[in-house]
């Protein structure tokens, strides 16, 4: 049964976010719910077990569709393709005791809570519960709604339609106590609640899961037919295994609840509204609380805005990142832009994140450091990292989807043995119940209750190498998507080159001249000056354990000067009370300088939209001054023309082309007298003196070039996503090996056409101008000129920046594809614009990794296939995975072991598949003769041979070489399919033909089951040995005979054993994704012994062992026979598995020869426009009035040899 929306009966959760639902409305019906309970009794509680797995079939059985308002039960379906089903209770809160406390009710206020989700007259509220996240029912717009997300006011967790001047005016007293008593009851305590978990909960769950229900089932079957050795085996098995389990979760639940109870009991200063200061445990916190920092430590316990003062917060919990971030308070601005809209991308500087820890702040003038709170609970940002872990995200679909497929087809196999048997035994005359038992054994053996574990357990044995390599994953789904990446986007700093920035030059400027460079290091030190003090104070560095901590640009800007931070003094302001603030003072070594110090009296941090930082500073006992650094170009636009030379963008370009970082530098002097707080950061970066450019230079990190060869060699694109300049970035990408010195680069700019509301797009070479404008670095010979580059090359990359990527995603949505396509620059790119690139990548069916520091990145890392933070951390929630080792060496390392985790799993479902198919047709073809394998029979191939194999058999490693082609990526692909296929039938000939010529022997007896080795005898007489063997199995024929025996069930028994050995063997490939098999010592002596026990068994000929394993006595001749059946099946086997199923050659051609072409986005792009000569439109500009600006435009893109692959999954 399906889901047919009506109105009012279907909505959607979280619309347009990571977590959206579709939620549909149902009421509760007594006679249905009578007639299931009738079921549960009936069925024995196989329904109800039944609707524990399908919780959809116990809400469209239980309950009547209903429009969402009247619904007391809610059916929730995640939007993805897993599309999982969850059932929640609607419950009531009342609110009555709370509003009757109310004096100022304000019944007719519009954007109160009262009239908007306060049911009247009944005063209740209607809540549900999803993933520790309460939702409300808004009257008024008819669905649930996040509690803090567009919310009437008083359920706001300070939602972001409030300008920064509400925040400011409505919460700067704090709350009364009956505001904070009434938003506690609807939002909950501030807690992050994770209870241990008890063991029987655990337990039951664990044993509830359809493999061990599928288990039981089995064991009970066995049970039945005396099978008992293996069923307690399988019984003690399964409970060791559910125990661990257990354990594993239990262990975890305590990890995680002590990870959070710290959280909940930290005592914590708010202010009242009319009551003053008041101290209180943190789980009383409300949305709106006047939460006031004091000195010292403080480990955070909500998310906050700040609206005064300013902190320093050490973020590494969040972000992976260990450099303290500065936090300045929200402006009092006075427009009605909401604040997060105000504060565009940079709100968070404004935030204090719960679990992150305060670890300075400094008062301005107006007082105490005050934050009003933002989140509670599981709605902030700690509460967002526990709830991932909690709530996982499940991923590869499509491998969950073609196990599911497999799985059905298993099923169905199984079905058509079951038809047979019951045929089979009872056209014999057949008792009915053992009829059924026959029957119902096949469905054990067809479908092998071991398939989804052994799926897993390559990923198991990865995760344990990566961590031993310095590579630690939180997020073990994700290890078989690393060994499908084809594109991997590269933050620059700090990842593909040094963290540290060595000083280069100054090139300070003068009466609108650049004056001559001062090199670092040099003979002389830099004099006192506007450009010296620029370097002293324009910083958010602070002294953190007696170590100057920040920013490594800023610590080498600082060093440069010599100076020292004093943060131990204090600055007072006339008319206002002592202030704490940052002085720098001249150090032993520094200069001589005419001041005491220098106090930064404020500071407006780094913002990666607006790119730069600005400070108050003043010299002590002097006039307040205003420094900024930022981009060159965009400091240059906030300077006075005259002073900003006229050969700036000359000089700019010739050193950005060679791959240094350029700083500009400016300043501006302040009005005496005026509080710093009360600037906004417009009136202070305006008007200013440009002072020049600090030149740095950031070196390649020495691994990131053979890095990057090693994945162009593999055929896996690079690209660089930055927020440095252009070309900056652009020479970087040529030194590291991105960009080859023959290829073109494009430079694309779009620009919004003043006056308009369309926009121009321009192609453009970088390399047409390059030699005339480049020249040499004032004679440094430290430098390498720039190369010139063929325009008619016919390879190249196109570069372009965030601006312009933003421009040409909004106006010339049809083009950005083509761009992508050969994109490998993208420059001054902001966080939401590195996450919105790798979506667009994706968009292309491009499995994209992403791999940064994890601070400025935390957006791609988490939205990225496999997002990879370089961090000393040993996991944050920065990214699912994270190198110790700050490294890009961990990206090749970590697609080798993602590639032999993926060809481990598909491994590991060929042998099962094989396994349980080899068995099946074992035992059918005996039931043939009313016969099976006997209990030990059983036992000796699930345990000493399949179980032993499955454990061993992902030990292998990975290929250390990344070959130029991915693994197959799916379980239903021609050729895994065929492999499987083409083994069945090998083994399935193998079997018939044992079965059948057996029968044909001389020695063949059908009653006599000793008649084989009596022959033999005969011919033996003469020998006394014989005579006495003879004799031995005389005495032997008058004994009873078990059931099992016959020539038929020995000969298929060693032949399906020994062929599970051959499968094994013959599955196990090694190159080019996996180390070859004979690295794998154990998996290879398991082999061995396995081999030798079997070829015991067959060669043995003791009475007592064949008499317990069910085996009777054949000739010499007829056991080596088998052994020709058995080798000649190996031989075949690998010899079609290497020359048709790993004959990659071969299914190329043959691709090419049934004309198929791939299905992924990019390679039909790349296909659509071979022939297209006229792109890229060189030197022409478009706009977006006379191009369709459409998203299904023509799917046009470039063939770019570089990144082209003649392979797609097989």
């Amino acid at each position: 049964m399906g889901e047919n929306p009506a109105k009012n009966h279907y909505a959607q959760l979280n619309q347009g976010e990571e977590n959206e639902m579709d939620i549909f409305g149902y009421k509760t019906q007594g006679c249905r719910k009578a007639l299931c309970i009738a079921g549960y009794i009936l069925s024995c509680g196989v329904l109800r077990l039944l609707f524990y797995w399908k919780p959809e079939w116990d809400v469209w059985v239980n309950c009547i569709r209903c429009s969402l308002e009247e619904a007391d039960i809610v059916l929730l379906r995640t939007t993805d393709d897993f599309r999982i089903y969850s059932r929640k209770t609607v419950t009531w809160i009342s609110v009555s005791a709370f509003i009757k406390s109310r004096s100022d009710y304000p019944a007719t206020e519009e954007d109160s809570i009262f009239s908007k989700a306060i049911m009247k007259p009944s005063l209740q509220v209607k809540t549900i519960q999803v993933q520790k996240i309460c939702y409300v029912w808004n009257i008024y717009a008819k669905q649930f709604q996040k509690v803090g997300k567009t919310l009437p006011f008083y359920f706001t967790v300070l939602e972001d339609h409030h300008t920064c001047s509400a925040i400011h005016d409505k919460f700067g007293s704090g709350l009364t106590c009956s505001e904070q008593n009434l938003r506690r009851v609807i939002c909950g305590p501030n807690t992050i609640d994770v209870p241990v978990i008890p063991i029987w909960k655990l337990l039951i769950k664990e044993v509830l899961n359809p493999f061990y229900v599928f288990q039981l089932f089995s064991v009970c079957l066995w049970f039945a037919e005396d099978y008992m050795e293996y069923a307690t085996a399988i019984i003690i098995m399964s409970l060791l295994s559910i125990f661990l389990t257990v354990y594993d979760l239990r262990q975890q639940s305590i990890k995680l609840h002590r990870l959070v109870e710290s959280h909940n009991n930290i005592m914590v200063t708010v202010c009242r509204n009319k009551e003053g200061f008041q101290e209180l445990e943190s789980h009383n916190l409300v949305p709106g609380d006047m939460l006031v920092l004091k000195e010292g430590r403080t480990l955070l316990p909500c998310d906050a805005i700040l609206v005064s003062g300013q902190c320093t917060v050490n973020e590494s919990m969040l972000t992976g990142e260990s450099i303290p971030v500065t936090k300045t308070h929200l402006p009092q601005a006075d427009n009605f832009k909401p604040w997060r809209v105000h504060c565009a991308e940079d709100y968070k500087k404004h935030v204090l994140f719960c679990g992150t820890e305060v670890i300075q702040t400094k008062a301005d003038d107006r007082g105490v450091v005050k934050a009003v709170v933002l989140r509670t609970g599981f709605n902030t940002a700690k509460g967002d990292l526990v709830r991932s872990i909690l709530y996982p995200k499940p991923m590869n679909f499509k491998l969950y989807r073609d196990a599911l497929r497999f799985l059905m087809c298993l099923i169905a196999f199984a079905a058509i043995g079951m038809i047979y048997t019951v045929c089979v035994f009872a056209l014999n005359g057949e008792e009915t119940g053992e009829v059924v038992k026959k029957a119902l054994d096949v469905i054990t053996i067809a479908v092998p209750p071991a398939l989804p574990a052994a799926l897993t357990t390559g990923i198991i044995y990865t995760q344990q190498r990566l961590k031993k390599k310095g590579i630690f994953c939180i997020s073990p789904q994700r290890i078989n998507m690393c060994g499908q990446l084809n594109l991997v986007c590269f933050d620059k700093t700090g990842t593909l080159t040094e963290d540290g920035l060595d000083l280069w030059g100054l090139l300070p400027s003068e009466r609108n001249c650049f004056q001559d460079i001062h090199s670092f290091p040099a003979a002389h030190s830099l004099p006192w000056g506007p450009v010296f003090k620029a370097l002293a104070v324009c910083h958010s560095l602070i002294v953190w354990e007696d170590k100057i901590q920040g920013d490594p640009l800023d610590v080498k800007m600082f060093e440069a000067t010599n100076w020292v931070i004093d943060n131990s003094s204090g600055h007072q302001t006339e008319g206002q009370g002592s202030t704490y603030a940052t002085v720098v003072r001249p150090g032993p070594k520094a200069t001589t300088a005419p001041v005491e110090g220098v106090t930064i009296l404020h500071q407006f941090p780094f913002s990666s939209a607006l790119q730069r930082m600005s400070v108050i500073a003043q010299e002590i006992g002097g006039d307040p001054q205003a420094f900024i650094k930022g981009a060159p170009e965009i400091v240059a636009m906030l300077c006075r023309a005259e002073t900003v030379p006229s050969n700036f963008e000359s000089k700019l370009l010739l050193y950005t082309a060679q791959g240094f970082r350029v700083i500009g530098l400016a300043c501006k002097s302040l009005q005496a007298g005026k509080l710093p707080a009360a600037l906004t950061r417009e009136e202070v970066e305006s008007d200013l003196t440009f002072l020049g450019l600090l030149i740095m230079e950031n070196r390649l990190k020495r691994d990131t070039k053979p890095v990057l060869e090693e994945l162009s060699a593999a055929r896996i694109r690079s690209v660089m996503v930055t927020g440095d300049n252009i070309q900056t970035a652009v020479t970087v990408a040529k030194n590291a090996g991105m960009i080859a010195p023959t290829h073109r680069v494009i430079l694309v700019e779009a620009n919004k056409v003043p006056g308009s509301f369309s926009a121009s797009i321009t192609w453009k070479s970088l390399e047409d101008n390059k030699a005339e404008d480049y020249g040499s670095l004032e004679g440094d010979t430290r430098t390498q000129p720039g190369i010139r580059v063929a325009l008619g090359s016919g390879q190249y990359h196109f570069a372009m920046s965030g601006k312009s990527y933003q421009i040409v995603a909004q106006h010339f949505r049809h083009l950005l594809p083509k761009l992508l396509l050969n994109g490998t620059v993208f420059a001054r790119m902001s966080p939401s614009q590195k996450s919105s690139l790798v979506e667009e990548f994706q968009k292309l069916d491009y499995f994209v990794g992403m791999c940064g520091d994890g601070a400025n990145d935390c957006g791609a890392l988490k939205v990225a296939h496999a997002g990879i933070s370089l961090s000393e951390q040993e996991a944050s929630v920065a990214s699912p995975f994270t190198s110790r080792t700050p490294s890009i060496a961990c990206v090749p390392e970590l697609i080798r072991e993602g590639r032999a985790a993926l060809v481990t799993s598909f491994c590991m479902f060929k042998y099962m598949a094989l396994y349980s198919t080899i068995q099946y047709l074992g035992v059918l073809l005996l039931y043939w003769q009313l016969n099976s394998f006997g209990n030990y029979q059983f036992l000796f191939q699930d345990l000493a041979i399949t179980t032993v194999i499955g454990v061993t058999m992902s030990f292998t490693g990975a290929y250390p070489k990344l070959v130029p082609y991915r693994p197959p990526s799916q379980l239903i692909s021609p050729a895994l399919l065929l492999s499987v296929v083409l083994n069945i039938l090998f083994s399935f000939s193998m079997q018939i033909f044992g079965f059948v010529v057996v029968q044909k022997q001389p020695w063949y007896s059908k009653t006599n089951i000793h008649s084989a080795c009596l022959s033999v005898n005969n011919h033996e007489r003469n020998s006394s040995f014989s005579l006495g063997l003879h004799r031995v199995r005389d005495e032997a024929h008058e004994q009873t005979d078990n059931g099992f025996k016959s020539y038929e069930n020995t000969t298929v028994w060693l032949l399906s054993t020994i062929n599970c050995l051959i499968v094994a063997v013959v599955f196990s490939k090694g190159k080019p994704f996996r180390q070859p098999i004979y690295t794998n010592y154990v998996f290879v002596l398991v082999l061995i012994g396995q081999l030798g026990i079997c070829l015991f068994l067959m060669f043995a000929d003791f009475d007592d062992l064949y008499s317990k394993m069910d085996l009777v006595c054949t000739p010499t001749t007829w056991r080596i026979s088998m052994v020709i059946m058995l080798a000649v099946t190996l031989a075949v086997s690998f010899l079609v598995e290497e020359a048709v199923i790993e004959n990659r050659p071969l299914w190329l051609l043959l691709k090419k020869t049934f004309r198929y072409h791939s299905k992924s986005h990019y390679k039909r792009l790349q296909h659509v426009l071979e022939q297209d000569s006229a792109w890229p439109p060189l030197n022409e500009t478009f706009f977006s009035d006379s191009v369709a600006v459409t998203v299904e435009g023509n799917m046009g893109g470039h063939s770019n040899p570089t990144f082209d692959s003649s392979e797609d999954s097989l």
